[in-house]
C-alpha cells in the first residue's frame, strides 16, 4: 500500500485527499518508482478544477523524481536502482510510489538532485521546446528580442536563463516589483510590471517601436490582446497555458491586420510523444543544468499532506520559481 492524493469530483483545493492505494508490479513497457520528490505544476490545478477534463477519480501529478524499484518486460533505458525523473501523463506522481509507462522516465545524472530533478523535469522541458523547437518563421538569432509572460514562475525563471545563455534579450513579465526583480536577477533583458504598466507599449519603447519575433504566453485571456500588439511583422505568438483562462475566440483576419502573423498552442506532450525524442529534450536540459548556465530555484516544498495549501498559493499565484511536494 502508498499514499496517494485522489480527487473523487473536479473543484477547489479542498478536494484533494489522501487515500491508501495498491501499487502492483510493473507490467511490458511499464516500470515502478518510489518517489523522493513531486513536482507541481499549474497544468494540476487545470485538471484539479476542470479546465482540462478527465475521468474521475483523478490521481493528480505530472512529473517526480526518485528509484527505480521494478522494470516490466521490454524496457531497456532503465534498471532496478536508478535514480530516474520524469514528466509524463498519464497524472498520478502525487504519491510515494507508482506503476507508470518507462517512456519518458529518464535516468536522472548523478550531479542533479531528486528535489530538482522532481522540479525541473516539466518546467525545464517546456522551457526548451520552446525556446529551441517553438520558433518565429525566420528564427531566432543572438541578440533577438522575444517577449515571455509570468517570467518569475517555474517556467519563467528557467527561460530568463536559458534564453541569456543563447544570447537573446528576454523581455520578462511579472505581476510585482519583487518577482519582475527576480525575473532580472535570473537573466531577463527586462522585466515589466504589467500591474501598473502597459506591457505593450513598454515593449515597443524597448524594441525602438519594432516588436517582438515572439510573444510566449502562459497566462492566457488576460494577456493575449496586447500580447498580438507587441508581436513584429511575421511573429509569432506561442500560447502555452491559460493561467488567467482561455483565450477568447477571436478572427483570423485580425492576424493579416496586424502584419501577417502566426499563431500556435502548444503541448509538451505532443514534443515527448516518443521515447526518442523525450530522451533529446532531456539530455539538453541536463546538460545546461550541470553547466550552471540553468539553476533550479526551488522556492517553496510543502508535505505531500500539505497538498491542499500548495494548491491554493500556486492558484494565488503567490508562488515564485519552482514548488515541490516532499515525502
Amino acid at each position: 500500500m502508498t499514499r496517494a492524493v485522489r480527487i473523487d469530483q473536479h473543484g477547489g483545493p479542498e478536494e484533494l485527499k489522501i487515500v491508501d492505494v495498491q501499487v502492483g508490479d510493473p507490467g511490458p513497457g511499464e516500470v515502478r518508482i518510489r518517489h523522493h520528490a513531486i513536482g507541481l505544476n499549474f497544468i494540476d490545478i487545470y485538471q484539479r478544477s476542470g479546465l482540462y477534463p478527465l475521468t474521475m477519480p483523478l490521481h493528480l501529478g505530472m512529473e517526480g523524481a526518485g528509484v527505480i524499484e521494478a522494470v516490466g518486460e521490454g524496457v531497456t533505458h532503465l534498471r532496478v536502482g536508478d535514480r530516474a525523473a520524469y514528466a509524463s501523463q498519464p497524472p498520478g506522481s502525487y504519491c510515494e510510489v507508482r506503476v507508470m509507462p518507462a517512456k519518458c522516465v529518464c535516468v536522472l545524472p548523478e550531479g542533479i538532485s531528486f528535489e530538482t530533478g522532481a522540479a525541473m523535469m516539466l518546467k525545464g522541458l517546456t522551457a526548451q521546446y520552446l525556446l529551441k523547437k517553438t520558433l518565429p518563421v525566420e528564427g531566432l538569432q543572438a541578440g533577438d528580442h522575444v517577449l515571455f509572460h509570468a517570467a518569475a514562475g517555474g517556467v519563467g525563471l528557467i527561460a530568463c536563463q536559458w534564453a541569456k545563455a543563447l544570447g537573446l534579450q528576454l523581455i520578462g513579465t511579472a505581476g510585482s516589483d519583487a518577482k519582475c526583480a527576480l525575473a532580472l536577477a535570473n537573466g531577463a533583458a527586462h522585466a515589466i510590471n504589467y500591474s501598473r504598466e502597459d506591457f505593450a507599449a513598454r515593449v515597443k519603447e524597448i524594441t525602438g517601436g519594432r516588436g517582438v519575433k515572439v510573444v510566449y504566453d502562459s497566462v492566457g485571456k488576460d494577456t493575449w490582446d496586447k500580447s498580438l500588439d507587441c508581436l513584429r511583422p511575421f511573429g509569432l505568438m506561442a500560447s502555452f497555458g491559460n493561467a488567467s483562462g482561455p483565450v477568447a475566440p477571436f478572427a483570423p483576419g485580425s492576424l493579416g491586420n496586424k502584419g501577417s502573423l502566426y499563431v500556435t498552442r502548444q503541448t509538451l506532450f505532443t514534443h515527448i510523444a516518443t521515447r526518442e525524442s523525450t530522451q533529446a529534450m532531456a539530455d539538453d536540459l541536463f546538460k545546461v543544468v550541470l553547466s550552471g548556465e540553468v539553476k533550479i530555484h526551488i522556492e517553496q516544498r510543502f508535505k505531500l499532506e500539505e497538498v491542499q495549501a500548495a494548491h491554493r498559493a500556486l492558484e494565488a499565484r503567490q508562488t515564485t520559481g519552482c514548488t515541490i511536494l516532499t515525502l
